[in-house]
C-alpha cells in the first residue's frame, strides 16, 4: 500500500469539491445588490422644495422688554434679507443680531427652507456678540 497515491487521490477530490463551491460563491458575489441593500455615507442631496408662503413669529429679547412680531414670507427668502426686514421693523443695525431658530444660528446665505423653518415657527434674535472687542 502507498500512502502517495492515496494522498494525490485525496487531493484531486478535495480540489475539485473546493473549485466547484467557490465557483458558486463567486457567482453569488457578481449578482448585483439591490437599492435597498445599498447603504450610503453621504448624505442626501438637498433639493430645496418650492417656496411656500408661512408665518413665522420673531421675537427679540435686545433691548428692554421681550417684542414679538408675526411675519409672512417664503421659504425661499435667504436669511441676510430676513435680518434686512427684521432690522427695520425692530429698529435696529443687522450687525447687532443673528437669527436662531430650533437652538441653530442661521447663517445669511442660506434660506428658511435650508432650516425646515415651517409655518406657526419661532425665530429668535440673538444679539451679536461682543466679546473681545473693545
Amino acid at each position: 500500500m502507498n500512502f502517495e497515491d492515496e494522498e494525490e487521490e485525496f487531493d484531486e477530490e478535495f480540489d475539485e469539491d473546493f473549485d466547484e463551491d467557490l465557483d458558486e460563491d463567486l457567482d453569488e458575489d457578481l449578482k448585483k445588490p439591490s437599492s435597498d441593500d445599498l447603504v450610503t455615507k453621504t448624505p442626501k442631496s438637498t433639493i430645496s422644495p418650492e417656496p411656500k408662503k408661512i408665518s413665522v413669529y420673531l421675537m427679540s429679547t435686545i433691548g428692554p422688554g421681550e417684542k414679538k412680531q408675526k411675519l409672512l414670507m417664503y421659504t425661499g427668502y435667504k436669511i441676510g434679507d430676513i435680518k434686512e426686514t427684521v432690522a427695520n421693523i425692530f429698529g435696529l443695525d443687522p450687525a447687532d443680531f443673528h437669527l436662531s431658530t430650533g437652538g441653530v444660528t442661521m447663517e445669511e446665505g442660506l434660506t428658511l427652507n435650508d432650516y425646515n423653518v415651517n409655518d406657526g415657527d419661532d425665530i429668535l434674535l440673538i444679539p451679536a456678540s461682543t466679546a473681545g472687542q473693545i
